[in-house]
């Protein structure tokens, strides 16, 4: 059962979502760039971990410095896992949140603190404070796409790729739901599990922009493409998709189905991992335009795409913008968002 309740929209607005225009490179650069990071990672005893959406050069420089590309979740349990004393994480901010938290011990840095992520900012540890303590019936449960604060507050911290088995467990013990920050993943959970869920009103700047309409017209010029959908986007998007999932989830489709073209509706920095994967397969872009676009994203962070070569080797030459890039998790609040941390990590579905 869906709960409705008086929750302001916490979309953001157009004009607050940073416009951000990447750096041009020649080949030349970015070899040079990549050798320059290469060396200060190991004088620095680094590691880089990378998310799917960033840069594909960045994706690349991670794997072969030893490094990994993943999605938030295995990004932080890499860091966790790997012997490297300090972390630099490209991605956005509660990605390097998310990794201090689950090693406190670490000094992690990211390229710049700017790159934030609309659902974080979308749900203010203050108001959501609230909003827990007018349900406290409820089971908390958050989205990995949220700040330490909030993450502090919550039960339970899910992923993408396990919210649905988490709430099914939670349903079936009785459990009514208090689910932040992306209202169209928690409506799609609702609808795949019938569970009672009383939902913030947040959304995703890139996923969010995708058109059902626009997207069932281009299907219609490649009916035999397969359609791979993330659960941030729309309910309407989601009804056209042949697979729901994350960008794990996504990726392991487009290699295990049969289709040799697929239209892709998440980030599109996860088209160069796609198609790493997959050579002979072709990769389209699920279309932003229609009725009512806005074009805040065209399908990719800003705040991701501020995660570039130039920027990563300018942190990493610089002691004191390394510095000023540094991740902080007050300890006591990481200790708290530590327990439905490890909630996820210990659930068997």
């Amino acid at each position: 059962m869906s709960v409705k309740a008086n929750i302001p929209d916490y979309s953001m607005p157009a004009e607050q979502v940073p416009l951000y225009q990447p750096q041009f490179l020649s080949e030349a650069d970015k070899s040079t760039l990549k050798q320059e990071i290469a060396d200060n990672l190991k004088a620095r005893g680094a590691v880089l971990v990378a998310h799917y959406y960033v840069d594909g050069d960045v994706q690349d420089l991670a794997e072969a410095t030893g490094g990994c590309v993943a999605d938030s979740l295995e990004m932080a349990r890499f860091g966790h896992e790997h012997p490297a004393a300090t972390l630099v994480v490209a991605g956005v901010r509660f990605m390097g949140e998310t990794s201090k938290i689950l090693s406190p011990e670490k000094r992690v840095f990211m390229p710049t603190l700017k790159a934030e992520c609309s659902l974080d900012l979308g749900c203010p540890p203050a108001e959501f404070r609230a909003f827990c303590e007018a349900n406290p019936e409820r089971t908390v449960v958050v989205y990995a796409n949220t700040s330490a604060e909030v993450k502090a507050q919550s039960d339970w911290v899910v992923t993408s790729s396990v919210a649905l088995p988490i709430v099914e467990s939670l349903d079936a013990q009785g459990k009514k739901i208090l689910w932040a920050p992306d209202k169209h993943l928690g409506h799609y959970i609702q609808t795949q599990t019938g569970a009672d869920m009383l939902l913030w009103s947040g959304a995703c700047v890139v996923h969010e922009e995708f058109k059902a309409k626009a997207l069932f017209d281009l299907k219609a010029v490649y009916p035999d493409a397969g359609v791979l959908v993330h659960p941030e986007s729309p309910a309407a998007v989601i009804d056209i998709a042949d697979v729901v999932g994350s960008t794990s989830q996504i990726l392991r489709a487009a290699t295990e189905l049969p289709h040799d073209t697929f239209i892709v509706a998440t980030d599109r920095g996860i088209f160069h991992k796609l198609r790493q994967r997959n050579p002979g397969k072709r990769f389209i872009e699920a279309p932003t335009a229609g009725d009512g676009a806005t074009c805040r994203s065209c399908a990719h962070c800003p705040w991701m795409a501020m995660n570039e070569l130039s920027t990563l080797a300018a942190v990493l030459r610089n002691d004191t913008l390394l510095a000023q890039n540094e991740i902080h998790v007050d300890p006591a609040i990481g200790e708290r968002a530590m327990v439905p941390l490890n909630r996820m990590l210990a659930f068997k579905a």
